[in-house]
């Protein structure tokens, strides 16, 4: 979900991955108000990276469910990809630990 934030006009100046003071009306990526802003802000490239990333999420969680489920073994992955599983873990864990906010504003 997206936060929407609001000019005074009532339209969407802005979208956040997380809530904030000007941001707690929540949207769909697919809604057709925030498919406009994308349309009006002529930013489909962008729109396209951020779905990117929300698939890279949910591919790293089925790899962690497989694994976990021992339907794959982590070390049958090819090696680049047990590197890369691997920083990416490293990475999420760093930011976790700092409470960093990452790409908030769209």
């Amino acid at each position: 979900m997206l936060y929407v934030e609001r000019g005074k006009d009532g339209m969407i100046t802005a979208l956040h991955n997380r809530p904030g003071p000007t941001a707690q009306e929540q949207k769909s990526m697919m809604d057709e108000e925030v498919l406009a802003f994308f349309d009006t802000a002529d930013s489909w490239k962008q729109f396209m990276e951020i779905s990117d990333l929300r698939s890279v999420r949910i591919l790293e969680d089925l790899i962690d469910l497989l694994i976990s489920k021992n339907i794959i073994n982590f070390t049958e992955l090819p090696k680049q990809a047990q590197q890369k599983i691997l920083e990416r873990k490293h990475l999420r864990k760093k930011i976790d630990s700092q409470s960093l906010l990452v790409n908030d504003i769209l």
